[in-house]
């Protein structure tokens, strides 16, 4: 091939050239990189240098002709393009020149260029008729950094626990009976009980080390031993040893919480009851005091009004049970009561009822079950009394007046266990992830020709945009939820009701989020991932109940809302709403009436790209979405429609500002911690996982943006595209992110990682 149409400086930035006009992507701000290199360049010549220019007119762009001369002389060259390479395009460059001309030093302006345009070797590598050498991982940048940066100061208990997970007590099987596996899942919760994991959160007073946080990085990191273990240790520790801590009292402290915290003393949360779901105010189950025997008497009213879906049930020998607490005939609402189930030999006590609910879609590990009460007489001192009690004459009290507020401040202390829920969720889904995206860096299939390697699943870029964005997501995901149990966690904080609001949230998206992604995981694995043996079948099964208990998403999204609309002190009436519109009227006005034409369509690569450009997006979102709420509901009120009416009305706006607030949250959480990465690698990865997964978010939601005039047609396309491309950037960098999310080597144990 005759390659002296070119001299040698125009003969290197050939690939490149190549490659930018094979994108559609090339912004005004790009050709000013490219540029700038150019007319540093000191190994050009003046006429060059105008060549190279010449090229950069978008107006003018090269000829077909032309490109078919840029790619025989490429293809010609033979060079092998190594994706490992620290700056891959460059070096091929080098090496392409190398073949043509005696002397061939590396440029750095190309790999100036290569660096400030984010160009990765899966932009180009279909396009070069060369073979490709795949690297299995990225050398530039370490899973454990990654993972510690995860883990941050709850690193040295999560270490050691992924240790013990390596004991064989722990190690995956195929289990289809029932039975078998409920045994070998209360071992593992005995197990975990002994070594003192169970009672992580409790004080040290009684076996724990009062450490919340650490507690929720365990219960993640059970799920990549098995859910149902997760799921038990769950109710055992943090749920019914948690009712205990949080609701009680010192004396009831001392008598079960040591035992709770080791498995010695199994027990269960007797909450949802069957007709009610997840009103928890409108329970049946009452518990009546009865002052001539001192006891209470707990009692389910109808054959419907039983506990419904309790896990323990069938092991424990004590139960959690929230009923309508009765005295002197005053209904003082729902408290916690503490009810023996069975003697010592493990038979149900009188009055007590307990059946099995038999195979679920999953968590068959997990013994649910349903309880009736029949009259059942237990101590007065049973009752959880932190935030009421009966006292010796037989009245009731409460330093807490007001009835409501008394029932969420006893529900908002068990917020963690909502957290607890989207952690686990969130294992499940990166489980899942890392299943997928190793078994895509293995499998190869189809391509143009028979002479060379079939390509590798993760080279696709379809498959690159179906679990790429799931990844970002996680990264994500793990630092919100990190936050927020820190800041649950906050005793300087005591009043928790704006972290109850934004847990109900977050709860929700993630546990949708870990559905959604571990399906698209299974997918992406076609007939392999439909196998039990590769374990994300029984995560779709298991981390589907997800969404529904420790309340139902739906359920939670507007509760979310409620406590948006609340943050501005409105009374859901029409006078109240009148002063809420004037505040939001004052804070969104700027927001609302400054979207123009130009902003609309502003597609720069450094606009796209910019965490401002995100969070106004998501802020804007919520703004836009609470202020029409408020319209709405207002209106509905002005024409005397009942408040209750009203909220029915706009259920699917609640849902949608729910989720709007919960989006901005999580980014912006995000976002806090990517900046503060200590290492500017490390740093710069994390921004870019966060801008993926802004533009894939805002994405998903272009239809309403689109709807509002925020975006116009040439920004939702330009949006939709940098996404592919952040996608095929982190290509070559995705196994060390899976990596990254700390999964132990004996945890990954499907055959189709291997």
């Amino acid at each position: 091939m005759d390659r002296h149409r070119y001299s040698q400086g125009v003969l290197q930035y050939i690939p490149l050239f190549y490659v930018i006009w094979s994108d559609d992507l090339l912004s005004i701000s790009e050709i000013n990189v490219v540029q700038s290199a150019i007319d540093k360049d000191s190994s050009l010549h003046q006429e060059d240098r105008a060549l190279l220019g010449s090229w950069l007119d978008t107006q003018k762009p090269p000829q077909n002709s032309e490109m078919k001369y840029w790619k025989h002389l490429i293809s010609n060259s033979q060079v092998k393009l190594l994706e490992s390479a620290l700056y891959p395009l460059s070096t091929f460059s080098q090496k392409m020149v190398c073949q043509y001309e005696k002397e061939c030093p590396f440029n750095d302006q190309l790999k100036h260029i290569e660096i400030h345009l984010g160009i990765q070797p899966n932009h180009y590598n279909h396009l070069f008729e060369v073979e490709i050498e795949h690297a299995s991982t990225s050398n530039y940048y370490s899973p454990k950094e990654i993972d510690a940066l995860l883990k941050g100061k709850q690193a040295k208990v999560i270490d050691a626990f992924r240790k013990l997970m390596s004991d064989p007590i722990f190690d995956w099987g195929l289990h289809r009976e029932k039975a078998e596996f409920r045994e070998l899942v209360l071992q593992q919760v005995r197990y975990l009980g002994e070594k003192g994991y169970g009672a992580m959160a409790y004080p040290r007073a009684y076996g724990g080390t009062g450490n919340m946080e650490a507690y929720a990085g365990i219960f993640e990191n059970l799920m990549y031993v098995d859910a149902s273990l997760t799921i038990k240790f769950g109710v055992q520790f943090g749920l019914f040893g948690g009712s205990i801590q949080k609701l009680g009292t010192k004396k009831h402290h001392d008598q079960y919480l040591m035992a709770a915290g080791k498995a010695e003393l199994l027990g269960c949360f007797a909450m949802t009851e069957t007709r009610h779901g997840s009103n928890v105010r409108g329970i049946k189950t009452t518990a009546t005091y009865d002052p001539k025997t001192d006891t209470l008497i707990v009692h389910t009213p109808g054959k419907d009004n039983n506990k419904e879906y309790i896990g323990n049930a069938l092991h424990a020998k004590i139960a959690t049970v929230f009923a309508q607490l009765i005295v002197n005939g005053e209904n003082n609402g729902v408290h916690a009561i503490l009810v023996p189930l069975r003697n010592e030999k493990h038979v149900l006590l009188p009055g007590i009822s307990i059946e099995d609910n038999g195979y679920k879609l999953g968590l068959n590990g997990v013994d649910n079950g349903k309880i009736w009460f029949n009259q059942v007489a237990v101590a007065r001192q049973n009752l959880l009394n932190k935030y009421g009690d009966i006292q010796d004459d037989g009245t009731y009290h409460s330093d807490i007046k007001d009835p409501n507020k008394r029932f969420f401040t006893m529900l908002g202390t068990l917020v963690g266990g909502r957290i607890c829920v989207a952690r686990a969720s969130l294992g499940g889904a990166k489980m899942a992830l890392a299943i997928a995206i190793k078994y895509a860096l293995k499998r190869r299939q189809f391509n143009d020709t028979i002479k060379i390697q079939e390509d590798l699943l993760m080279d696709y870029p379809t498959h690159q945009l179906r679990l790429t964005p799931l990844v970002a997501s996680a990264y994500v995901y793990h630092v919100t939820l990190e936050n927020l149990m820190a800041r649950y966690c906050d005793e300087s904080q005591p009043d928790k009701r704006k972290v109850e609001t934004q847990v109900a949230g977050l709860k929700s998206i993630i546990t949708w989020y870990a559905n959604s992604a571990i399906q698209e995981c299974r997918e992406a694995c076609g007939g392999k991932g439909y196998l039990i043996e590769n374990r994300i079948a029984d995560l779709k099964g298991d981390v589907d109940i997800f969404t529904t208990f420790e309340g139902d998403n739906n359920v939670l999204l507007q509760l979310a809302a409620k406590g948006v609309l609340s943050d501005f002190k409105a009374e859901f009436n029409s006078t109240g709403f009148s002063s809420v519109l004037k505040i939001l009227g004052i804070q969104i006005n700027d927001k609302l009436t400054t979207i123009n034409p130009v902003y609309a369509n502003k597609v720069d690569k450094d606009h796209l790209y910019n965490p401002k450009f995100h969070k106004h997006a998501f802020n804007y979102r919520t703004r836009r979405l609470t202020y029409t709420l408020a319209m709405r509901i207002r209106d509905y009120i002005k024409k005397g429609v009942p408040a209750y009416q009203a909220f029915l009305k706009v259920q699917t706006h609640l849902l949608a500002l729910g989720k709007a607030y919960s989006a901005e949250l999580a980014y912006a959480t995000y976002c806090d911690f990517a900046e503060a990465v200590p290492d500017e690698k490390n740093r710069l990865l994390f921004q870019k996982l966060g801008t993926l997964h802004a533009l894939h978010a805002i994405r998903e939601d272009a239809s309403w943006y689109l709807e509002q005039g925020y975006l116009g047609g040439t920004k939702s396309k330009a949006i939709r595209q940098r996404v592919e491309r952040l996608c095929t950037e982190l290509r070559p960098h995705i196994g060390v992110l899976v990596d990254g999310f700390g999964i132990p080597e004996h945890c990954m144990t499907a055959p189709i990682t291997k």
